[in-house]
């Protein structure tokens, strides 16, 4: 057991380092440099000396493996450093800006699973009728929309020409509303990039639960369950859905970790102040602490993610239980 355990430690340890690895070199090596960030508008006028000095004020005339030593030692003790950009703290800058991400997220993913598998089941038990055939064309339609299209569309139709939604943020600039006011506005800047991560979202876990359930409506389970007299909607639910539930999870976990980089565009087209977006404000700026910071964050979630991943299949499929058994039992 303990064997088996350090292997899977083992693993996802590796797979964090080299996460690390190109997290510090891939941002030093785009074109570029901080320079004009650092000093502003009077980085024309500055000497040879004085951009030395400034470079080394952040670290940045050291040799590249005196950088990552450092980095590495920083990330140990959980200091990210600073801003370039902000000059402010960057744990500080993740934490106002995490919360924003996480709702759009959670929400989107959320009811896209819930929509996707429902009617993924439903077309796989209706398999070749119209209705499936109908669902099967139009998700496959969505698959093929680009996200900022999506977003760019539904601010055109829904905050320009209808004017129901605002058209940018979180909150309403200059106004300070409480209690269920505050409420209903967060709700109604999040309505349209929600919707447009649902839509992006919803027809992968859809393919994938569809064809997961024909794979599992072929098992000879399902022919005993029928023959047991069950009603149609018990051998659905609570036997054939259940058995189909694999890959529909590992898809939820993985878009749920790579979805604080992916909703970089969304975002960005809603001008929604998360993590995507302080990417995309640091890519243009050439800032480099909070690149990596941010890509960090998301190494780390798609670890954790895969981590729950792993947790969650002995609980939806027995055999995965006793596979797991008999590999920690052998080890």
């Amino acid at each position: 057991m303990a064997h088996f355990i350090t292997g899977k430690i083992g693993q996802y340890a590796l797979v964090l380092w080299v996460a690390v690895t190109l997290n510090f070199f891939l941002p030093r090596l785009m074109p570029g440099n901080p320079l004009a960030l650092l000093a502003g508008e009077e980085v024309g006028l500055l000497t040879p000396q004085q951009r030395t000095e400034l470079l080394a004020q952040v670290g940045l005339d050291q040799p590249l493996p005196v950088q990552y030593t450092r980095y590495v030692q920083n990330i140990a003790t959980g200091n990210f450093g600073y801003s370039y950009q902000k000059n402010k703290p960057i744990t500080t800058i993740l934490a106002e800006r995490l919360p924003w991400t996480l709702l759009l997220t959670g929400t989107g993913l959320i009811i896209s699973t819930l929509i996707g598998v429902t009617l993924g089941a439903l077309a796989a038990w209706k398999r070749g009728e119209s209705g499936d055939v109908g669902l099967l064309g139009l998700f496959i339609f969505l698959e093929s929309l680009p996200a900022f299209w999506v977003g760019m569309l539904l601010v055109a139709l829904f905050a320009v020409q209808w004017r129901v939604f605002p058209t940018f943020g979180a909150v309403t600039p200059w106004v300070t509303y409480t209690g269920w006011d505050r409420v209903m506005d967060i709700a109604r800047h999040l309505a349209l990039p929600v919707t447009t991560l649902i839509i992006v979202s919803v027809p992968g876990t859809f393919l994938v639960a569809r064809y997961a359930m024909l794979g599992v409506l072929g098992e000879e389970f399902i022919v005993v369950a029928r023959a047991k007299g069950l009603r149609e909607r018990q051998v659905l639910f609570r036997h054939a859905l259940r058995n189909a539930l694999l890959p529909v999870a590992t898809v939820f976990t993985l878009n749920l970790a790579f979805a604080f980089g992916g909703a970089t565009v969304i975002e960005t087209v809603f001008s929604y102040p998360g993590v995507g977006r302080l990417i995309y404000e640091a890519v243009l700026n050439r800032d480099y602490p909070v690149l990596q910071a941010a890509f960090l964050m998301i190494t780390v979630l798609v670890i954790l993610a895969n981590i729950v991943t792993d947790l969650l299949y002995p609980l939806l499929d027995p055999r995965v239980r006793h596979a797991y058994t008999q590999a920690i039992g052998g080890a």
